[in-house]
């Protein structure tokens, strides 16, 4: 059974360690984090920062969601999903996910299915700006 959640989506930067502590529990061998980064390409187009956009409600809710469907699949016993908002310069850390479990495989799989679910469902979009042009982008690999 979750013990404890936490989702956030804003626009100030991230904290890949705040989310690691917080899913940190002496009841779990396997804690997982994974931290999304803005990076200078997709494929052989350059990218030179993202911008990403939500409907914060819908966002939240649809997280909500997706963390509770991990839960019935995988038995997780903390979880934190935070993404960023706004103008993210490469580097920058734009999605965290952690998760702790009794055991290491359910703890990376249930990390997996939350960045999966999460880029397929939720209502948050990424804009890449790039030289050849800015160009809104649907979840990829």
């Amino acid at each position: 059974m979750m013990k404890a959640k936490d989702i956030q989506i804003k626009e100030i930067p991230l904290d890949p360690e705040w989310c690691r502590t917080f899913v940190s529990d002496v009841s779990c061998g396997g804690q997982v984090t994974f931290t999304g980064t803005v990076r200078n390409h997709t494929g052989d187009r350059k990218v030179e920062r993202l911008e990403y956009e939500a409907y914060v409600p819908m966002a939240m809710k649809v997280l909500e969601q997706i963390i509770d469907r991990a839960g019935e699949r995988y038995p997780i016993i903390r979880c934190a999903v935070h993404h960023r908002l706004g103008s993210l310069e490469l580097g920058t850390s734009a999605v965290v996910v952690a998760v702790a479990a009794a055991h290491r495989k359910e703890a990376f799989e249930a990390c997996m299915f939350i960045i999966d679910e999460l880029k397929k469902d939720a209502p948050i979009w990424k804009k890449e700006i790039s030289p050849q042009g800015d160009e809104w982008v649907s979840s990829r690999p």
